[in-house]
């Protein structure tokens, strides 16, 4: 005798862990506007009044935003200041591109602040339409100016290298110096805490192997609390304190090539070994703990001790960037 099957239970839809939004129940019918709404008719008056055009607007199918598809001269748009500078290959690549397609199918992320018109994440299409000689740009222009300082969560364009990662985070700090809020309601802007001490250590040492110091200060850097006035003064001198280590290494660096040693991972050896990290059980220190006590250990080390084999046994990635 067959036996009935069991029902098969109904699929459950992943939900990846931290997210929160529910997305809109608009049908894809609904989400053109038939009329401006009153929310974007200053935004479209403006737009009118500095010779480009609404080419529509409509409500983002995720969590319903007022959005308008607009052409504007482009004369009138530049990157936000504190997004990372182009690259002249990647700027290449996209000239290529675009010659080859006759094409500019991407539009870009704009905001309109401080009078201008600005993009977060489209400074490699904008260099590329400009040197194409192009007379305007099609964008998103967002209404909501905060959407310009998540520039690295809506990166399409190039990934970020841990340099222009921090480079543009500490960019960002600056800009907001001024206002009464604090790191960490920028957590999603700003990704990790290391990044903005990283940022000031950058703006002073362009040539930082911050790579090599990375992984440690991930580990025992956190938000400052209080606004940016009273953080900022720390982060600096939170920099100040890597870069005394990162001095430290490379005059270790130094005497290890004095003596004979030549590696490309010379300094990533040296921050491997000078890191007590793997052995601490329990709590870590703190930050000016830890790398106080690593610039100690580098200045003190034995470099008539280490061996070409023990520079053999380092991986990783070489230490400049």
């Amino acid at each position: 005798m067959a036996t009935a099957k069991a029902k098969a239970k109904p699929a459950t839809k992943r939900r990846r862990k931290g997210v929160k939004i529910q997305a809109t129940t608009l049908s894809a019918a609904e989400l053109p506007f038939t009329d401006l709404p009153a929310e974007l008719k200053p935004l479209a008056a403006t737009v009118e009044a500095d010779g480009g055009a609404v080419i529509g607007a409509y409500r983002e199918p995720l969590g319903g935003q007022s959005l308008m598809l607009v052409s504007i001269p482009i004369e009138l748009v530049s990157p936000t200041t504190f997004q990372r500078d182009t690259s002249d290959a990647h700027v290449r690549k996209l000239v290529r591109a675009m010659d080859k397609t006759r094409r500019f199918l991407d539009p870009i992320i704009m905001v309109h602040m401080g009078g201008k018109y600005q993009t977060p994440n489209g400074a490699h299409r904008l260099t590329a339409l400009k040197e194409l000689q192009a007379r305007a740009v099609v964008a998103l222009l967002v209404p909501e100016i905060s959407v310009a300082y998540q520039i690295l969560a809506l990166n399409i364009e190039k990934a970020h290298n841990l340099r222009e990662r921090a480079l543009e985070v500490v960019r960002i700090v600056h800009d907001l110096a001024e206002q009464p809020k604090s790191e960490q309601e920028f957590e999603l802007e700003f990704e990790e805490p290391s990044l903005v001490t990283l940022g000031f250590a950058y703006e002073q040492r362009g040539r930082l192997a911050g790579g090599a110091y990375h992984p440690v200060l991930r580990k025992v850097d956190g938000w400052i609390p209080g606004p940016f006035a009273k953080s900022i003064p720390e982060r600096e001198r939170r920099a100040e304190v890597l870069l005394a280590l990162d001095d430290a290494v490379n005059d270790t660096v130094a005497r290890l090539k004095e003596a004979g040693l030549t590696s490309p991972y010379l300094k990533t050896f040296v921050v491997a070994r000078i890191n007590p990290l793997r052995f601490i059980k329990g709590d870590l220190p703190s930050f000016d703990e830890l790398l106080t006590g690593m610039t100690k250990r580098a200045r003190g080390m034995k470099t008539d001790k280490i061996k070409i084999s023990d520079l053999a046994r380092t991986g990783g990635a070489p230490d400049e960037e």
